[in-house]
């Protein structure tokens, strides 16, 4: 199984297993032995999966303004989980390859390994509910078609993506390429950072 089939087979799961409830407050069941890779992937398209549904809520124009203030909160701190995520993620990669001889001709990648596989489980989620929309039975014939058509540029996307991550590794692995993480400092977490923060005595 190449690392690309592992994380979509795990990204599945957990987003089946979250829409079992489709519930914001389900709590995570991870079968994963704690502090695997494995782990760390469900654990990530857990995360990824409950924002998206953050991100579905907050789009109520209905809502009301102190429950919306609420779910910001979440869905800040559900980003930075994220971001945490996959700077740890990477750290694996890091550790994994820490022995291998680098090429003199070696060259860095756009993205580091772990932010394609975020894309990529996000990608799950588009996937899965653009899929629930194909599905539905009270809707007009060209939106079906249209869904359809969206679904199957998403599962093209995926086998693409899929591809170029283990291109990425298998460069990786062997020299060809290099990695670095750049922890992504997010200025607005910071109370030393972000002056609205600070600048509150």
């Amino acid at each position: 199984m190449t690392f690309s089939e592992l994380c979509n087979e795990i990204f599945w799961k957990s987003v089946l297993e979250y829409h079992v409830t489709d519930s914001v407050d389900t709590p995570i069941n991870n079968p994963y032995e704690v502090k695997s890779i494995e782990y760390y992937l469900y654990l990530k398209n857990w995360i990824d999966t409950v924002q998206w549904h953050y991100e579905d809520i907050i789009r109520d124009p209905n809502i009301k303004p102190e429950d919306a203030l609420v779910l910001k909160r979440k869905i800040d701190k559900s980003n930075q989980d994220r971001t945490d995520l996959v700077e740890l993620i990477d750290s694996y990669f890091l550790d994994k390859n820490k022995d291998v001889q680098v090429a003199p001709d070696a060259t860095i990648n756009t993205e580091s390994p772990a932010w394609a596989i975020d894309r990529l489980s996000i990608l799950a989620l588009k996937i899965y509910h653009m899929e629930q929309e194909v599905k539905r039975t009270d809707t007009s014939e060209e939106h079906h078609r249209q869904c359809e058509q969206k679904l199957n540029i998403l599962l093209e996307q995926k086998k693409d993506l899929s591809s170029a991550i283990d291109q990425l590794l298998s460069d990786i692995e062997s020299g060809k390429k290099y990695m670095k993480v750049y922890k992504q400092m997010k200025m607005y977490n910071d109370p030393a950072l972000n002056p609205v923060l600070y600048g509150k005595k």
